[in-house]
């Protein structure tokens, strides 16, 4: 018998591995002091705070941590984990959270998920980012016609002043190509 599974009334039932388990290690000896919430730049736009956020990933509630929007507004700023009095790295956990949903969760936040995966599309094709082609890609994948005519004005303004080009990128250069390529294996290998 599976060392993971237990016996019940001639039914074998397999127990899943706790996902969050290498988080709540991270974050065990928390002592709730709300010094991260204090330290953190975007808390105030965060539905839990840092500090409640922490306290869920300890009671284990899964439903709630992955369909909050605090661990995507974390802007990596360290912040929380240089001032932490346990120095727990809270950064790290943060970090962990966002893996864990990108692999198994869907994203509360699907607006500014497809922004980055866009953005990193455009800079990976050109080693820059093209502004026409990202907000063009960025709309498409949303597939909300309406949401692309709120920034309009702003799209006028800025190639107005020379801010954003109609200039077609030239094809055949990707410069940055060989750079994702390793990162995307050292992801595959972890």
């Amino acid at each position: 018998m599976n060392s993971a599974a237990t016996q019940t009334g001639g039914s074998e039932m397999v127990s899943q591995p706790d996902e969050l388990a290498p988080v709540k290690e991270m974050v065990r000896a928390c002592i709730q002091c709300g010094t991260c919430t204090g330290s953190c730049p975007n808390a105030f736009a965060m539905d839990y705070t840092p500090r409640h956020l922490w306290r869920m990933v300890l009671m284990g509630l899964k439903e709630e941590i992955f369909s909050s929007r605090t661990f995507t507004l974390c802007s990596d700023c360290y912040y929380c984990t240089l001032r932490c009095p346990r120095g727990l790295p809270l950064t790290e956990a943060m970090e962990a959270l966002k893996q864990i949903a990108a692999a198994r969760h869907p994203s509360p936040d699907r607006y500014s998920t497809q922004f980055y995966k866009t953005f990193l599309q455009s800079v990976r094709r050109h080693g820059r980012v093209n502004e026409m082609e990202f907000m063009a890609l960025y709309f498409a994948r949303l597939k909300n016609p309406l949401f692309a005519l709120r920034f309009a004005p702003l799209g006028m303004k800025l190639m107005r002043k020379g801010k954003v080009s109609l200039r077609v990128p030239l094809k055949g250069r990707h410069p940055l190509e060989s750079i994702f390529r390793n990162v995307e294996a050292l992801e595959d290998r972890s």
